[in-house]
């Protein structure tokens, strides 16, 4: 495979970097044909009866799909989050639902590789990199949360070995009764905000805590978003992601990628869209040449887009103390992907024509897929808040 190089490699750093690329390559390829041959003809049942696609999950972590989350000596590749969002965006090109419940799997996993429990790791991280139990995140209410958007819902108590957790927490996705998930709350007596937080890993078989079908959707009900209800129920130390102690640094360590990654999910959706337009520009270029949004600068956003996404990928899996430098540079990224999302979306829908209005069209799955990557945690008008509040503290810092 080297020998095929065009420039030789000169040092082992390179050669490492190079045999990564190779690897990566050829994992995405088997990725893709998986996904073609067995998510794309699920994708009707998905969206239309809320089917979850739990057998495409297992296959997809055997395929090696999630190993890009974790560390080679707990089950990963070592190719680092990049691998995650390519794997994220071949899933999204077909289907948003499947897309979505790998973000969350790969997620929930990084929550892990980044906790100082040890032996946590080496228990549960092998396991989910292969698919043998699927993973959901509860962050969403711990982030906005901690950026004041929201009371927290849930509460834990510090009691010999663990914690008592009381709440309820309405939406938490890719769950099931064999099914783990992470999330964090604040903890009584502590001190309030990031600092006084516990984070843990919950077994959806947890005494005292039960999952409850909540609302259906519109878009993404195929993705087993349920409700959870704590009631008294005991998470013992062994399950703890990160103690009060450490919990402003943990925050800070997750945050950042897990927001990152989510632009798996749209630049797999725009991609699927302005490949629409151009089907449809095959019969239809001399009525669609008059809408706003073409394909070929949509296409070039789309370029830019995931650029800018695997850069700041490869920064944070190279150096993980980086995610708090370029955290600024995340959330605009992915208020960029959100918007783009949208503007793709409606610009297929535009393009199809009556042909997307169908029932069981892609183009209309796709404007309701669209609207969740603008409204899921963090939402645009969340982006927005905390882009505003950190480029104002910045400003602030500068002047005084």
């Amino acid at each position: 495979m080297l020998a095929t190089l065009a420039v030789p490699v000169k040092n082992e750093s390179a050669r490492d970097y190079t045999l990564q690329l190779a690897d990566s390559s050829e994992n995405i390829a088997a990725i893709r044909k998986l996904v073609a041959e067995q998510l794309a003809p699920k994708v009707t049942d998905v969206d239309l009866k809320g089917e979850y696609p739990g057998a495409f999950l297992r296959a997809l972590g055997a395929a090696g799909g999630f190993r890009g989350a974790m560390a080679p000596e707990f089950g990963g590749n070592g190719l680092g989050l990049k691998h995650v969002i390519e794997v994220m965006e071949e899933a999204a090109k077909v289907c948003l639902s499947t897309g979505f419940l790998t973000w969350c799997q790969t997620a929930c996993a990084r929550y892990l590789q980044m906790s100082e429990n040890q032996a946590l790791k080496a228990a549960f991280l092998p396991r989910i990199a292969s698919g043998e139990i699927l993973v959901g995140t509860g962050l969403s209410n711990t982030v906005k949360s901690c950026d004041q958007i929201e009371d927290y819902r849930l509460s834990a108590k510090r009691v010999d070995g663990g914690y008592v957790m009381n709440g309820v927490l309405p939406w938490v996705s890719n769950l099931g009764p064999t099914h783990y998930f992470a999330t964090g709350c604040p903890v009584e007596g502590e001190t309030r905000g990031e600092e006084g937080l516990v984070f843990v890993l919950v077994d959806c078989q947890l005494p005292g805590f039960k999952l409850v079908d909540c609302a259906h959707f519109v878009a993404l009900d195929g993705t087993r978003t349920l409700a959870c209800h704590f009631k008294d129920s005991f998470v013992a130390d062994a399950m703890v992601l990160s103690h009060p102690a450490t919990s402003r640094a943990y925050v800070s360590r997750i945050k950042p990628g897990m927001i990152l990654a989510q632009m798996g999910m749209g630049l797999g959706l725009i991609e699927a869209c302005i490949g629409m337009m151009k089907q449809s520009n095959k019969t239809h270029a001399h009525v669609n040449q008059f809408l706003d949004d073409q394909a070929d600068v949509l296409d070039t956003a789309l370029q830019e887009a995931r650029a800018a996404t695997y850069a700041l990928a490869e920064t944070i899996s190279t150096d993980p103390q980086a995610e708090a430098k370029v955290v600024l540079d995340i959330l605009k990224l992915r208020l960029a992907g959100g918007e783009l999302s949208l503007k793709a979306a409606n610009a297929a829908m535009l393009h199809m024509g009556a042909k997307g209005y169908l029932q069981k069209s892609p183009a209309q799955r796709r404007l309701r897929e669209a609207y969740f990557i603008a409204i899921v945690t963090p939402a645009t008008k969340h982006l927005r808040r905390e882009i505003a509040r950190i480029e104002s503290c910045a400003a602030s810092c500068a002047a005084a």
